[in-house]
Formats: structure tokens, C-alpha cells, sequence
């Protein structure tokens, strides 16, 4: 076999090799992005890098993978769906009130599932493993209540913020029920 032919052959097989690279990093971004959705995007703007980003994102998974997360027994989602509908019917009255009760009971339920609660951005960002889409309203939820305790929310932003808090307390109802339902 000659140089020159040895030469092409090396040159085909890194093309080749770099080919098969980059389809597979695309492939791997693409199972995340369609996997964390809105989230993805969030993480993406929030690192400025896709690298560091997807990084980000696949260690949320293996760190949450490590947790005990389990539902809501049957009776604990009863009794947080009573309390939840208690939340938003003092809404009318008291509604600075009703923002403040919905963060602890959201922080009580996501105690009981077994979430770490001691810091907001993990607690959102563990949240965004099994449930993209509710990091979102969690984040805006979490940001309302921060401002209403400053005294920098009117009502709408308070109506707002009991509205994101729900997409979480259905999140983990729901959760209960599937496993109730397999049961």
C-alpha cells in the first residue's frame, strides 16, 4: 500500500469519525432539548453556552437519579388538594396571604416527595428534571412571592403567582395518582 493511499485512508476514517461525532452530540442535544422543552432554552440563555448548558442539564438528571423521590401517599394528596383549594378561595380576601401559604404548602409537599427544599434554584432546577414545563411556573411563582414580600407585587402579579403555583401542586398530585392508578 502506498503513502498516498494510506494517507487518504486516515483522512477518511477522521471525517468519518468526526461525522459520526457530530451526529451523535446533535442526536444528544436533541433527546435534551425535546426532553427539558422551555427549560432547555432557560438553561441555554441563562449559560450562553450549549456545551456547558446540556452539562448542566444531564448532571440535573444524574443528581435527581440519586434522590429518593417517591409520590404523595393517597391520603397526603387528599389532604393537599383540601388545602390547596383552601389557597385559592382566600385568594378574594387576602391575596398577599394566599401567595405565602401556597410556597410553604408547595415547600411541604416537595419535603414530603422527598425534594431537598433548602434553596429555591435547586429545588426549581430538580423540579425540571421530571417536570420541564413547571419549572417555569415555579420560577415565576417563586420571583412574584420575592417581590410581594418587598411590597413590589400588585394583585395581578399575585394572581399570577397563586396560578404558577398550582401547575406545581398539580404536578405532584398528579404524580400521586399515577402511581395510585398502577397500584
Amino acid at each position: 500500500m502506498g503513502t498516498v493511499l494510506t494517507i487518504v485512508i486516515i483522512v477518511v476514517v477522521l471525517i468519518a469519525a468526526a461525522a459520526l461525532l457530530y451526529l451523535y452530540q446533535r442526536r444528544r442535544s436533541g433527546e435534551l432539548q425535546q426532553r427539558f422543552g422551555p427549560e432547555y432554552e432557560r438553561t441555554l440563555e441563562e449559560s450562553g453556552d450549549r456545551r456547558s448548558a446540556e452539562r448542566d442539564l444531564r448532571e440535573r438528571e444524574r443528581r435527581v437519579s440519586r434522590l429518593h423521590i417517591t409520590p404523595l401517599s393517597l391520603e397526603s394528596a387528599r389532604t393537599y388538594r383540601a388545602e390547596w383549594a383552601e389557597v385559592q378561595q382566600s385568594f378574594v380576601d387576602r391575596p398577599a396571604g394566599a401567595v405565602a401559604d401556597a410556597d410553604r404548602l408547595v415547600l411541604r409537599m416537595m419535603r414530603e416527595a422527598g425534594y431537598p427544599v433548602d434553596e429555591f434554584e435547586q429545588r426549581a432546577d430538580d423540579v425540571s428534571v421530571a417536570h420541564p414545563d413547571v419549572a417555569m411556573h415555579y420560577r415565576e411563582a417563586h420571583r412574584i412571592a420575592v417581590d410581594q414580600a418587598r411590597g413590589e407585587a400588585d394583585t395581578e402579579d399575585l394572581r399570577r403567582a397563586v396560578t404558577a403555583y398550582r401547575h406545581l401542586v398539580d404536578a405532584l398530585l398528579e404524580d400521586s395518582e399515577h402511581i395510585q392508578e398502577q397500584a
